[in-house]
């Protein structure tokens, strides 16, 4: 039993991913599934698209391996955060589809708690904002929307989870219902300070707390999958939201590490350390690891649209048909336009919070093109993580203001982007060996608590970079061209 299987469960795939004993990918599996948009900034899965994917990919990746269940110690699980699921206590048939992180029709619940005055004390427990992204609201909206739902969760038939906590129902035959402490810290419903479910939050939203889940640290038993799956049973025993997961992957153990990971969208945290930072600059105070009952907190920023911006290039423009034609187009961009994207497709999160602003684009000319707009594209990503750098500063006063930045996620397979990255912040960027480190660190969660991976301090010397990124671009035209996009900003938010 030498062997981690950690499953990366994201927002456009799911992915299995079998570790070795030194922590080494061995393989991977990934399978891509549909997005569903009922209306206009509402976003979907259908759950059983989840589940069948997570299960395909794993059984496929063993089987490549040649190996039986026995040869894996256990399974680490990452996920999406935020999207949230209401099943049957008792037959595990969900209610409706996943309410995604990205969607935004709860805004008027959102917007009619903060015109009642309620978002400072909503802040002051669960470090968030009281915005469409987090689970709460779409957990309130389902109940008040879907038939006989708030009846139901009221009796005690139903149950509520984000992404991690439906599979590991799922995974367990339905014995355990459990989340980790880094996704319930996402729900709007937990006190990142007592430790614990908000009665308060869930009297405000009107939530039954008889549906919400365990809450146990990121290293933790998890139960075990119901033998009839893999063939035996494997015990689940480390959990964290992906965000948090490639905060531990890559190694951001200490008071003032910072990474920013770029998926479908960008986030970027920032290790406070046993001190929660109450925000001036409308990033978010969360969770990002907890061990023996004993929080580590983050500032966090998210940005909606990064690797989905590749994704609209290539699926909505389709002026590429694979992402890494981005970079090529990117390249051959007339260097003289300036033109900018503010892709604000399902609004923009922080240090914004703006539910209603949609994409926009400035600056455009006879002579702009595909390759104008596909280096627009990767330069917004890099425009966007500035923001939430110069927000951290704002709220971590250091005295490196160039502390390095590491990266991970597919988008930083490409080299220009990155390179923009590290000049438009005026930071080093660190990209690493291993770029999975989202399932890096569910694999190192799960594997440490089984005893085969080592504790945090080895793991951390372990750290390697591939490559790293220093700024080159002159501060006045860095600075200048950051100006030039908080004005597209601006002007996008005023015309919503």
């Amino acid at each position: 039993m030498t062997h981690i299987l950690a499953i990366d469960q994201g927002t456009t795939s799911s992915r299995a991913i079998l570790f070795d004993k030194d922590m080494k990918i061995m393989s991977v599996a990934q399978e891509e599934y549909p997005q569903i948009y009922p209306a206009s900034g509402w976003v979907e899965h259908d759950p059983e698209d989840i589940w069948n994917s997570v299960l395909r990919t794993c059984r496929e990746i063993i089987g490549q391996c040649e190996l039986k269940a026995s040869d894996v110690v256990a399974i680490g699980i990452t996920n999406q955060r935020e999207t949230t699921l209401v099943w049957d206590r008792e037959t595990g048939e969900v209610i409706h589809n996943a309410i995604v992180w990205q969607d935004r029709r709860t805004a008027p619940i959102c917007e009619e708690l903060r015109a009642a005055g309620h978002e400072p004390d909503v802040t002051d427990k669960t470090g968030l904002l009281l915005d469409p992204y987090f689970s709460a609201t779409k957990l309130k909206w389902l109940l008040d929307t879907v038939p006989g739902a708030r009846d139901r969760a009221k009796a005690g038939e139903l149950l509520f989870g984000t992404v991690d906590c439906f599979l590991i129902w799922r995974l367990t035959g339905g014995k355990v219902h459990a989340t980790d402490v880094t996704n319930a810290s996402r729900t709007l419903l937990y006190n990142i300070h007592r430790g614990g479910w908000s009665r308060l939050m869930c009297e405000l939203l009107d939530i039954p707390v008889e549906m919400l889940p365990d809450v146990r640290d990121c290293a933790a038993d998890f139960g075990e999958t119901d033998p009839e799956i893999f063939g035996e049973a494997i015990p689940i025993l480390g959990v964290a939201g992906d965000q948090q997961a490639a905060t531990i992957g890559q190694a951001c153990f200490q008071p003032g590490m910072m990474k920013s990971t770029y998926g479908t969208g960008c986030f970027a945290l920032l290790n406070t350390g046993d001190t929660p930072v109450a925000s001036k600059n409308r990033l978010l105070t969360t969770i990002a690891y907890q061990f023996d009952g004993k929080p580590t907190y983050a500032l966090e920023g998210s940005i909606f649209v990064a690797g989905a911006v590749v994704q609209w290039l290539r699926d909505g423009l389709k002026i590429i048909s694979a992402a890494p034609e981005s970079q090529d187009l990117a390249e051959k961009a007339d260097p003289t336009q300036n033109v900018i994207l503010v892709p604000a497709f399902t609004g923009l999160g922080a240090p914004y919070w703006n539910a209603d602003c949609r994409g926009a684009i400035f600056g455009l000319s006879r002579n702009s093109g595909p390759a104008e707009l596909a280096k627009a594209a990767l330069e917004s990503v890099g425009y966007q993580t500035r923001d939430l750098l110069e927000a951290m500063r704002a709220d971590w006063p250091t005295d490196e203001p160039d502390a390095v930045l590491r990266v991970d996620g597919g988008m930083t397979a490409s080299d220009w982007a990155m390179q923009f990255l590290a000049d438009i912040i005026g930071a080093p960027v660190d990209r690493p060996e291993i770029l999975e480190t989202t399932a890096l660190g569910a694999a190192w969660l799960a594997g440490m608590e089984a005893g085969l991976y080592p504790a945090r301090e080895e793991f951390a010397e372990r750290w390697s970079q591939e490559r790293r990124f220093e700024p080159a671009m002159a501060t006045e035209e860095r600075d200048t061209r950051y100006e030039a996009w908080k004005r597209a900003v601006q002007a996008a938010i005023s015309a919503a």
